[in-house]
């Protein structure tokens, strides 16, 4: 049987449904945005966005995903804007590479990588990314949330054991809970944490 990889996966969900018929889907990123103000986001702030190939919220940003049909989307949504946003087509924890970036947001992705061996290349790209003094916001199903996403086994979290994962390089400013209503009306327990990058 052939091995179905992450790219595949998910290139497979972006090019079988609308963009308003997966779990995942918000209208308006609420939470995601007040973070990234809380994080200090201005006009002149580097931020790239993790797994952002649907997201709705950072259209003019640098934006990784293992999906080249999600961006394929997002690309055709921002219409003439997306000649301002960095693309990258990649898995978060293969081989990729980025200019030093103020705030790195994360809906959802981590809390996929089930093997430690891949959170502990996440972690390095993070390292190698991110600024000093650089803001880490990263959203994840919470300890009462779904144990599967999209087919997929995923990893439940706490603001603590988010920060464990992490390690001592960042130290957590900020966390939220959160319900997230899927476009079916069915409620998911979420957790959004922020960090700072020690210097």
């Amino acid at each position: 049987m052939p091995v179905v990889t992450r790219r595949d996966h998910w290139n497979a969900v972006y090019r079988t449904k609308g963009e308003d018929a997966v779990s995942w889907f918000e209208a308006l990123p609420a939470i995601s945005l007040r973070l990234l103000e809380d994080a200090g986001l201005t006009a002149e702030t580097c931020v790239v966005d993790v797994g952002g190939g649907g997201s709705r919220g950072l259209d003019c940003l640098a934006v990784l995903d293992v999906s080249g049909e999600a961006l394929h989307h997002a690309r055709a949504r921002v219409g003439t804007h997306a000649q301002v946003v960095t693309w990258i087509e990649a898995d978060v924890t293969a081989g990729w590479s980025l200019k030093p970036m103020d705030i790195w947001h994360d809906r959802a992705v981590f809390h996929f990588l089930v093997a430690p061996e891949d959170r502990e290349r996440y972690r390095a790209h993070l390292r190698e990314t991110l600024k000093p003094r650089g803001s880490v916001i990263i959203a994840t199903f919470a300890l009462d949330g779904p144990d599967t996403c999209s087919g997929l086994p995923v990893v439940r979290y706490s603001a603590d054991t988010l920060a464990s994962e992490l390690g001592d390089d960042f130290q957590l400013a900020d966390s939220q809970p959160w319900r997230h209503v899927t476009p079916w009306g069915t409620s998911q327990s979420f957790q959004y944490s922020r960090f700072r990058r020690r210097s």
